[in-house]
């Protein structure tokens, strides 16, 4: 073996300086380290994925998702206050939904890339 493949080599201050500029703030980061917290929870991505097909009611998220119209309530809560899901009241009945046509692209993304 040489010490050839071991050599450091001096950083590439113009890459280097590239990317400082584009490099988010530490607080960007850990939000977005805490929506990948929240995809992590099977329930929560059943329910996100659900709601990339329609907008749902708790009963319909529950008959869909196999999961209990408390589970279902509870996760919804999470997902409302992280801002991943919006909800709508319509008469008695509460309608759900992705906030967002970007958190809908992550479902799907992350489907393309795991199926």
């Amino acid at each position: 073996m040489t010490d050839d493949i071991f050599q450091i080599s001096e950083p590439h201050e113009d890459l280097l300086s590239e990317l400082r500029g584009k490099m988010l703030s530490d607080d960007s980061l850990k939000d977005l380290a805490d929506t990948f917290k929240l995809l992590s929870d099977f329930t929560r991505v059943k329910i996100l994925y659900v709601l990339s097909l329609s907008e749902l009611c708790v009963q319909d998220i529950s008959e869909l998702t196999g999961v209990s119209q408390s589970a279902v309530s509870h996760q919804l809560r999470i997902l409302r206050n992280s801002r991943l899901v919006s909800w709508k009241k319509t008469g008695k009945q509460v309608f759900y939904s992705l906030n967002s046509d970007a958190v809908r692209a992550l479902i799907e993304k992350g489907m393309e890339h795991s199926v």
